[in-house]
């Protein structure tokens, strides 16, 4: 049987009614930039991640830009974040003129290391922010870093893995973006919460900052053809924002149904010396963007899953600090260990909500086989 990664097909079959009953009236009316549909989806986001004001873009590389650009980071500043993520997170920081400088990763979580990233912010004076990223679906220890932080520092929470996510801070369960100085989100079609296409979204608790990211959005113009900076093009679709409103009711059970597929992979493989199943730090509850295990013999067990027909990736192949692009920071092999350690060894499985429990056991029987199990 095969099983793919992610079935976008299976979901889309469950809601297509609704889906297309949210389209039409977008359709129909042809007001398809902004509008009451993006103000919606906005107020229904803020919601969710318990904050004063969402504000929609064209897609998340474009929310963690804004972000930086709403922080005034640029020319001359470093942003200090983790070598372990999608490319867009230290893309974004070199496209707005600043230095990317990199921490190594927690090897159990996956997420920055708190300390790691304190030393090096306390070492790199021109350090003006640091981008934290929810890597798989839980979030990173926002809390922990406020408090190893200078005073005043701002933490960006590129959370694009991790929208509804929970973290015990305080006594209290926070939300993604909750009590970052402003949090990221991507709609990209894969993620937990994904459009039809690209999409993106920041939150924010500081009303200054979200003045400057809607302003930034529309070419630094509030008023239509005076620009008070220069901005971008960045403006989220008003069909997508029609999709993800009628998508966002189901996000908290298509989430339970992922962390319900982890369980069950993790008591499947707990017997299995040659696996690792995910850490998930006590104070978190995951969402699961990814079902990412560390496996011995990485490579030789993908090429045997990819013979059984289960879809697998790796998500990431290449350090950060290593990209040929990146080459003029300065970095060589070794200097991120854990990273690269995470890098040769993790595979991610199919987790997905619509996973029948045949299609959950095929994934099962695979990865015990290779191991002789």
């Amino acid at each position: 049987m095969a099983v793919p990664l992610l079935d976008l097909k299976a979901q889309h079959a469950t809601i297509r009614d609704e889906v297309l009953a949210s389209v039409m009236p977008i359709i129909d009316g042809q007001t398809f930039i902004l509008g009451e549909a993006v103000e919606r989806l906005e107020r229904q986001v803020a919601s969710l991640s318990n904050t004063a004001h969402a504000i929609g873009c064209a897609n998340g590389t474009d929310a963690i830009l804004l972000a930086l650009r709403a922080l005034g980071i640029g020319a001359g500043d470093a942003v200090v974040t983790t070598p372990f993520t999608f490319f867009a997170t230290a893309g974004a920081v070199h496209n707005v003129g600043a230095r990317p400088v990199f921490a190594d990763i927690d090897p159990a979580t996956f997420n920055v290391s708190p300390n790691a990233l304190a030393e090096v912010v306390s070492a790199t004076p021109n350090a003006k922010a640091v981008i934290a990223v929810d890597l798989f679906g839980q979030m990173a220890p926002i809390d922990d870093l406020g408090v190893l932080l200078p005073n005043g520092m701002p933490i960006i929470e590129d959370a694009a893995q991790s929208i509804g996510a929970r973290r015990q801070v305080g006594g209290r369960w926070v939300r993604a973006g909750e009590i970052a100085s402003i949090g990221t989100f991507s709609f990209f079609p894969s993620k937990n919460l994904g459009g039809y296409g690209d999409g993106g979204m920041v939150v924010t608790q500081d009303d200054a900052l979200a003045a400057r990211v809607r302003r930034l959005r529309t070419h630094g113009s509030v008023k239509t053809y005076f620009h008070d900076e220069v901005g971008y093009n960045s403006r989220l679709d008003a069909l997508q924002a029609a999709v993800l409103s009628a998508k966002l009711p189901y996000l908290e059970g298509w989430s339970a149904a992922r962390r319900a597929n982890a369980e069950y992979y993790n008591k499947a493989f707990a017997d299995l010396d040659g696996v690792q199943t995910p850490v998930i730090d006590p104070r978190n509850e995951s969402i699961y963007n990814q079902y990412t295990i560390r496996a011995e013999r990485r490579d030789q067990l993908q090429e045997h899953l990819k013979g059984w027909g289960i879809g697998n990736m790796v998500y990431y192949p290449l350090p950060l600090h290593l990209q040929p692009c990146f080459s003029y920071l300065g970095y060589k092999a070794g200097d991120f260990p854990e990273a690269e350690r995470a890098a040769n060894e993790v595979v991610s499985l199919p987790v997905y909500p619509e996973l029948t429990e045949s299609q959950r056991d095929e994934v099962v029987s695979a990865v015990r086989a290779f191991y002789g199990r």
